[in-house]
């Protein structure tokens, strides 16, 4: 069996374009995958296209080589970004095609299923509304009407990334953005009740000082987790935001981490309790398996980062069926119209949990009619909305 043929399509999703692949092969058997990611999301269309290329003609079922190829290949231009996006696409409709081939489902592949529904958080739920107690207030018990059990918000979006043109470079609250920041997260608590999971994103856009005073004032309304205290770039700084959070406020980071290599120093200095690695940048499949293995050695849960479309949903949840330290993954509440119209099996989300099925790779194929209906918005006029 050989790969003939990559096709990537970049499709209009709810915040920001979903990059879609799919493989072809010599004996007709298919594979779709997932690469989303943003900003520039033609740039990882282009990469996807071109990593595409470079696996023309070679066995689809050699899927660690194929991984290991790529990864050499484009490692002269980083190991990370466009081009690790590129391979998680590629990894994903690989993997997807051998279960199509073996026709068995993809969590079987990874090691077989400790639970095949897998329990969801809701993001994305907070758009009908302004950044008032009231308006999430309001929302956050539609969610939890909905049967969701849990939920994540930034409470301190539209206070403090943005000012018109202006960028706060010195990424810092006024007591009034504080006082917002507090009573919208209090509200919140208040509608869903002290068991419903309550996750906080702070999107590494407070600084130090802001970030721990935060935390702190928070931390009596019950936090989940404290997501992204401080950026990727360097474990030394989160290391110092985890010796100075409150103890009882558990520290989530991982989304923008790629693959095993960027998790080993977070997860060597014991930075968090939970990773979130997402699972179209981390390195596909393949290498969530991995990282959520390490996590495990080291005592971490697994919450997926999944602001995506429907491939890295599902793909999402088979890693987390095939896993023991599953806590959740991340769910778009509100979003597109259409993303269950693109592929042939429409998310089977029920009471909170997103439902495998048994059919074979994802249990999904991409609808190349309904894709090409909804073009992805390019250049500078992509979406531009980071609030997730």
């Amino acid at each position: 069996m050989k790969i003939t043929e990559v096709k990537v399509w970049l499709v209009e999703g709810v915040k920001y374009n979903w990059t879609m692949i799919k493989i072809f092969t010599d004996t007709g058997h298919t594979g779709v995958g997932e690469a989303t990611n943003w900003p520039g999301s033609p740039i990882i269309e282009a990469a996807a296209r071109h990593a595409g290329e470079r696996i023309v003609g070679l066995d689809p079922l050699r899927t660690d080589f194929i991984w290991q190829k790529l990864y050499r290949d484009l490692n002269w231009i980083g190991p990370f970004g466009a081009s690790m996006c590129a391979i998680s696409g590629l990894d994903m409709a690989l993997l997807d095609l051998k279960g199509k081939v073996y026709g068995m489902p993809c969590y079987q592949l990874l090691g077989g299923a400790f639970r095949t529904q897998i329990r969801l958080y809701a993001n994305y739920w907070f758009t009908g509304g302004g950044h008032t107690a009231e308006d999430y207030a309001q929302q956050a018990k539609r969610v939890k009407d909905m049967g969701f059990t849990g939920l994540k918000f930034d409470p301190f979006a539209h206070t403090n990334y943005l000012y018109g043109e202006d960028l706060n470079t010195d990424l810092g609250l006024t007591p009034a953005q504080q006082d917002v920041a507090f009573e919208v997260t209090k509200a919140v608590r208040e509608a869903v009740g002290s068991e419903f999971d309550m996750m906080i994103e702070t999107h590494a856009m407070l600084n130090f000082e802001v970030a721990v005073k935060m935390a702190e004032r928070l931390a009596p309304l019950g936090v989940t987790w404290y997501e992204e205290p401080a950026g990727p770039e360097n474990s030394d700084t989160l290391r110092a935001f985890r010796e100075r959070l409150p103890s009882n406020v558990p520290i989530c980071v991982g989304e923008r981490h790629y693959t095993r290599h960027g998790f080993r120093p977070v997860l060597e200095k014991h930075i968090c309790d939970v990773i979130m690695p997402d699972i179209t940048r981390c390195g596909g499949p393949s290498e969530m398996k991995r990282i959520a293995t390490m996590g495990e050695a080291y005592g971490v849960m697994v919450a997926p980062h999944n602001p995506n479309g429907p491939l890295s949903t599902l793909a999402s949840a088979h890693v987390c069926a095939s896993i023991p330290n599953f806590f959740r993954c991340e769910f778009m509440v509100n979003d597109v119209p259409w993303r269950d119209e693109v592929i042939t099996h429409p998310l089977d989300v029920r009471e909170g949990f997103l439902h495998l099925s048994d059919r074979p790779g994802l249990g999904v194929d991409l609808i190349e009619e309904e894709l090409e209906k909804h073009p992805g918005i390019r250049g500078l006029k992509e979406k531009d909305n980071f609030y997730v």
